[in-house]
């Protein structure tokens, strides 16, 4: 059972790195993809059907980390406290700009609500790179701090901004296309650059775990046996509402709203 509490950890980690970095990287890059109303609107419409779908993988990836893994989320909790506050608070104040870009009128609440995005997208990327830089080291229970951790908080969050980008060329059309296709390179396929950036970053999680005790700090054996066979049940629709949500949406975008 513990075996398949750290694969479902794992794959649930993975699969919001990989879906959610997306849409956090595009976020990242709007004001430059974007440069007028119109073209943000664009660049938000290539992520919106897709953003709240992606953070299930992260509900999902808490959950089973809060469960399976009790004493190790206490450390994790208490020692990462200073860098999931601002992680919590970009996925928060970005999730707002999105929300209420569309529900105000005029050019400078439109513009509060895109800075929202930005700053909430780049929050979010440097926190997560922030956070792996003390799970890579194995030391969930101490905030990484020093050159070392910034070099890996920019490094990670650049590999968000890049992840965004080959999304930005799956999905954009236009000038906003162009900017993207312009950072990726003409060379090659648009699904390349997006496909390299998806396995790294799929690779971080996965890194930062073989850095961790799951083993020996997994909860005793009742507690898997009642809810790794839930998961196992649950994790097939999620799979296939995500399979659903890429396929209808699958179309590149041509105009500000799917409405």
């Amino acid at each position: 059972m513990e075996s398949l509490a750290i694969a479902l950890l794992a794959f649930f980690a993975t699969g919001y790195f990989v879906l959610a970095g997306a849409d956090i990287g595009t976020g990242m890059l709007t004001p430059y993809l974007g440069r007028t109303d119109h073209e943000r609107r664009l660049v938000i419409a290539s992520f919106a059907p897709f953003f709240l779908g992606n953070e299930v993988w992260l509900i999902a990836t808490a959950g089973v980390f809060v469960g399976c893994f009790p004493d190790l989320e206490g450390e994790l909790l208490t020692g990462q406290f200073a860098v999931l506050v601002p992680l919590l608070t970009g996925w928060i104040v970005r999730d707002i700009g999105l929300w209420s870009r569309g529900r105000g009128r005029g050019r400078v609440w439109r513009a509060v609500c895109d800075g929202a995005v930005v700053c909430g997208s780049w929050t979010v990327a440097l926190a997560w790179g922030w956070l792996l830089a003390a799970l890579l080291t194995g030391t969930p229970d101490e905030t990484a701090t020093g050159p070392a951790a910034l070099l890996i908080a920019l490094a990670t969050a650049a590999l968000f901004a890049a992840h965004g980008l080959g999304f930005a060329t799956l999905r954009l059309t236009g000038l906003p296309y162009e900017r993207a296709r312009l950072l990726v390179g003409r060379t090659g396929r648009p699904w390349q650059s997006f496909a390299l950036t998806a396995a790294l970053l799929g690779l971080l999680p996965l890194l930062a775990g073989s850095a961790l005790p799951l083993t020996d700090q997994a909860a005793d054996g009742a507690t898997l046996t009642l809810l790794v066979p839930a998961l196992l049940v649950v994790t097939p629709f999620l799979v296939a509402a995500q399979a659903w949500t890429w396929r209808t949406f699958r179309h590149r975008v041509t105009r500000p709203s799917y409405l």
